[in-house]
């Protein structure tokens, strides 16, 4: 059953999401994640290959001029929809949701970034502002001009994806405060002592996680892809193209945890019958399909705002569709640890995974929190003052 919106999707876009769905079914299990995660946060690089080369996903939104497939925001919503569903273990969030959008806004589709990001031939990620914003006040690094570059300084923390990651874009702020965007491979700079990448062993881990140092890190000036205006619409961009896709992961997981709690109230017996035909059992599965459709609706206006609204109505849009789906996953994570019983709080069984997803993920650009802030500060007049 699904009440989830007006958006209508075209039948390419079905393609996309069975497809996906199917896919991701077969080869991200909860088996598939364990296995890879079982150490510590990390990545299925056979995985990744497979959808970001082969299947050429990191493309779906990107326009055909770059190799892409030109199905836009509502189309990477719906991958990113079934990611998050199955937890994949994969920097397509840091590579396709973040640094595209962040390349596009900054250089546009000029140089040979896009079409490597396109083909899946490179996996990226971003440092983010560490206030939880998308303005070049809360950036943490800084650089200073020299005669044959930039000497960066700062530290980072929590950036997603950045181990293994064969671009870094750091925005920084240089001497007089305007603002850069420096694109840096990490590879090339793993024995300088003056950068350092550190992962993070954290509560999330099917979302790895690193810290990085500059200190006194020297740089190319070719390093520097974007200064000024360019640089500032890029990292807007990225940030609240990022916060709608976060939403869309969210909502696949809040879905998951929906499915594993009917499939187990199902089959649960408990005084002679199936937990789910009790009452009180079947109103709180009602409650959890209820915010994940009203979630699904938001994001999914979302996404088809991204493409048709102004910027103003967009970005409310993606504020709604945010605490939507923070709103969902974490009730649904919560109930699907409950109406699981004992074995809810067990590593074996899955709902501790989703659970830890819906805490982390509610942390990142800011949260539920900054995206009401958001809507209190900018919505219409009407909303502010009922």
């Amino acid at each position: 059953m699904d009440f989830s919106s007006s958006v209508e999707f075209g039948v390419e876009h079905q393609m996309v999401r069975d497809s996906a769905r199917d896919y991701l079914a077969a080869h991200s299990d909860s088996a598939a994640v364990r296995r890879v995660t079982e150490a510590g946060p990390a990545h299925d690089d056979a995985l990744w290959r497979a959808i970001a080369g082969e299947l050429g996903w990191c493309g779906i939104a990107l326009p055909e001029a770059v190799g892409g497939a030109g199905l836009g925001a509502p189309g990477l919503a719906l991958l990113q929809e079934q990611l998050g569903q199955r937890l994949a273990c994969v920097p397509f969030w840091s590579t396709a949701c973040v640094a595209a959008p962040w390349l596009q806004g900054s250089v546009g589709h000029s140089g040979p970034w896009l079409e490597r990001l396109a083909t899946g031939e490179c996996r990226a990620a971003a440092v983010l502002p560490d206030d939880g914003g998308w303005h070049y006040d809360g950036v943490p690094i800084t650089a200073q001009a020299g005669a044959d570059g930039f000497v960066l300084r700062g530290s980072a923390d929590q950036v997603a994806d950045a181990a293994g990651a064969d671009w870094l874009l750091v925005p920084a702020r240089l001497d007089d405060g305007e603002p850069a965007l420096f694109l840096l491979e990490p590879a090339a700079l793993a024995q300088d002592a003056r950068f350092a990448l550190a992962p993070l062993d954290t509560l999330d881990r099917t979302r790895p996680l690193a810290s990085l140092r500059f200190d006194g890190l020297a740089v190319a000036a070719s390093a520097c892809l974007a200064r000024g205006d360019a640089a500032v619409q890029g990292l807007a961009q990225a940030w609240w193209h990022g916060k709608l896709m976060l939403a869309a992961e969210q909502l696949g997981a809040a879905q998951q945890c929906l499915d594993l709690t009917v499939a187990y109230a199902a089959e649960r017996i408990q005084f002679g019958r199936a937990i789910g035909s009790f009452q009180a059992v079947k109103h709180r599965c009602a409650q959890m399909m209820v915010l994940v459709e009203a979630a699904r609706s938001a994001v999914y206006g979302a996404a088809q705002a991204w493409q048709t609204a102004d910027v103003a109505d967009a970005r409310l849009e993606i504020c709604a569709a945010a605490v939507a789906a923070d709103d969902a996953l974490r009730f649904c994570a919560q109930e699907a640890i409950q109406l699981h019983g004992g074995v809810g709080f067990t590593w074996e069984y899955d709902p501790q995974l989703y659970f830890k997803r819906a805490q982390a993920a509610s942390q990142w650009l800011g949260g539920a929190g900054a995206a009401l802030a958001y809507i209190a500060a900018n919505g219409p007049q009407a909303w502010r003052t009922a």
